[in-house]
């Protein structure tokens, strides 16, 4: 008798955790649908995304273009009076004079210019024929402070200037 207890006890807790282990399914079971609806609903938005991409009006082409050099070993100053020549002229026009300035600056403009110039024409497909140099400038870059040395063991300041120079070229 004493076996039969012990089996029918140990039988009983096995029914009723297999009675918990399918009431666990059946919780997870429930559990589970709601997630996967979810899922579709998800990816429902996206499929609306992707239209809304492809309805979306397209972006004006751009009407400028501009190339920056940093740093370039020409005092402002001395950029400026180069510069001031060749504003609001054609591209081609500012090159030729570039050419012909007898000046230091005259070299790293003529690189900027042509920089932006070809921005102009690979990145936004503008005429070469129609640009001209809208804006440009030369601003404060590098200040390199050096000394110089004096009489009687003194020393004074030196200050070696950068500039950077922008343009802005557009098609008229």
């Amino acid at each position: 008798m004493a076996e039969a207890k012990k089996a029918t006890a140990k039988k009983a807790p096995a029914k009723k955790v297999e009675a918990e282990v399918a009431e666990v399914k059946e919780e997870v079971k429930v559990e589970e649908a709601p997630k996967k609806a979810p899922a579709k609903k998800a990816a429902a938005p996206k499929a609306k995304k992707e239209e809304k991409k492809v309805e979306a009006p397209k972006k004006e082409m751009p009407t400028e273009a501009r190339a920056i050099a940093y740093n370039v070993r020409v005092t402002p100053r001395k950029v400026r009076l180069v510069i001031d020549q060749v504003r609001g002229k054609d591209v081609k026009v500012a090159l030729g004079l570039l050419r012909n300035i007898n000046r230091a600056a005259s070299e790293p403009v003529t690189k900027v210019i042509k920089s932006a110039a070809a921005n102009a024409i690979n990145n936004f497909g503008m005429d070469e024929a129609r640009l001209y140099v809208a804006e440009i400038y030369a601003s404060d870059g590098l200040k390199m402070r050096r000394y110089l040395p004096r009489a009687k063991g003194s020393a004074s300041g030196l200050v070696k200037r950068a500039s950077h120079i922008t343009v802005v070229v557009k098609m008229r």
